[in-house]
């Protein structure tokens, strides 16, 4: 699947342009348009950074219609990867306390490397002008299910 996120004028309704692998094409709504990463990408990118196979991502790549049946979950990863995202300069232990505390199960190397990842992909944003986007190709393959 490929998941094409064109860079609007702020405050305008964003969306998202997804390219299932069996060709149907779908126009996704999102959040408004400004300057910080939008939802979505975050989204996608904590899914595929942290080999989610069951998660809103993973959940539109399939075709599956209605919401996600882990969304929530996801919701909640995404958040605490953005947590991490957010501090200066993460120590390991810091890291590995949220972790813990998220109840999620991950180690910490994996939850601070989704975060850099984060980083890149917000720094990325942050210097498209509008009429540009930014694209990703969603994963085949997952190797993290997280526990229901």
């Amino acid at each position: 699947m490929r998941v094409t996120f064109p860079r609007l004028p702020d405050h305008q309704r964003s969306y998202s342009l997804v390219e299932r692998d069996n060709g149907v094409v779908c126009r996704r709504p999102g959040e408004i348009a400004g300057p910080r990463l939008p939802r979505d990408i975050m989204q996608l990118v904590v899914e595929r950074e942290l080999h989610i196979t069951d998660g809103i991502w993973a959940h539109i790549a399939a075709g599956d219609s209605g919401p996600a049946p882990n969304r929530v979950r996801a919701e909640q990863l995404a958040d605490l990867v953005k947590s991490v995202a957010a501090l200066d300069t993460p120590e390991p232990a810091q890291v590995q306390r949220l972790a813990i505390a998220s109840g999620f199960g991950l180690p910490a190397a994996d939850i601070a490397a989704a975060a850099q990842a984060l980083q890149v992909e917000a720094a990325r944003w942050a210097h498209l002008r509008a009429g540009e986007h930014l694209r990703y190709d969603w994963p085949f393959r997952a190797r993290y299910r997280p526990a229901s």
